[in-house]
């Protein structure tokens, strides 16, 4: 377990790979945690990768964040701090899944990114979902049927504090968003070992409270906040399952257009929202793929 005290949260991370190698920065989502990159991560360091997986904050082993922050800013501000801790190298690779994959779409929107190629999966730039079905009906289907998708963040809106039910929450979100008969037991259990009390769980609602409520954020993070809905600016790949039950694959086929040249997307079959656990093998050989490195997958 790597640790880092970064500026306003003490920061956990799994890694996997060669010290030397080139740097994989792999960031989880909601509901699961760094434990998610487990079967993906062995399989990028056997071809050369060092892959880094942290707890974001909010989520055990790392701590809530002492500014009480979870805007995007905060996020992406975490993400560039343990970057230059892990010695800033021109090269790394950004790999987000779903808020994760938000947090690697905002940082490809900077006017300079420190990293090098930037890769998500299960969440396309909302920009360009935006802008790839604007003025048709199939839009406002596809954006009737995602509301309904997206029961969740609605519910993480009320006032009863939320966060007590995520104990009910979370393992139906995970049975909702795998292919049916996965077995998603682990992945469960992984998501409530990082939300292990009330204090967390409160974080990890507050990631869609502070983003949907449109609530400050603090100033230290006011720069970066600001392109939590801008367009990359760097060429992306995006990576979807086709069963994905949290955000409709739809969506990622429609966006290249709206996207950097040179920017790829793909979309897995028998694969759900956490594709990368479920075709974990498939994920890999599209990433090394997009990085152009000759894949070297053992069974």
């Amino acid at each position: 377990m790597l640790e880092f005290d970064l500026s306003h949260v003490k920061m956990r991370a799994l890694a996997w790979g060669p010290r030397n190698g080139r740097l994989a920065l792999c960031l989880h989502g909601f509901p699961d945690s760094a434990d998610s990159w487990r079967s993906l991560a062995p399989i990028l360091a056997e071809n050369g990768l060092r892959v880094v997986a942290p707890y974001t904050r909010g989520y055990a082993p790392t701590s809530l964040a002492d500014d009480g922050d979870y805007h995007m800013g905060a996020l992406m501000s975490d993400v560039l701090e343990l970057h230059r801790a892990l010695g800033a190298p021109a090269d790394a690779i950004l790999i987000g899944h779903d808020w994760g994959a938000w947090t690697c779409n905002a940082i490809a929107a900077l006017p300079v990114s420190p990293f090098a190629e930037h890769i998500s999966l299960a969440l396309p730039p909302i920009r360009a979902v935006d802008i790839s079905a604007q003025g048709s009906l199939q839009r406002i289907k596809m954006l009737a049927r995602q509301c309904r998708m997206s029961w969740y963040i609605m519910f993480f809106q009320l006032p009863l504090k939320p966060h007590r039910a995520l104990a009910r929450v979370i393992p139906r979100l995970w049975k909702d968003w795998s292919p049916r008969g996965a077995d998603v037991s682990r992945g469960i259990a992984d998501a409530l070992a990082a939300l292990p009390d009330d204090a967390h769980r409160h974080a990890a609602v507050a990631y869609y409270r502070a983003m949907f409520r449109f609530t400050r954020t603090s100033p230290a993070y006011a720069d970066l906040h600001r392109y939590r809905f801008n367009l990359p600016r760097r060429p992306m790949l995006l990576l979807h399952g086709e069963e994905d039950g949290a955000m409709q694959v739809g969506y990622t086929r429609r966006v290249l257009e709206s996207l950097p040249v040179d920017s790829r997307a793909k979309t897995l079959q028998r694969a759900g929202h956490f594709c990368h656990v479920d075709q974990p093998r498939a994920v890999a050989v599209s990433i090394l793929n997009y990085l152009q490195c000759t894949p070297s997958i053992t069974n």
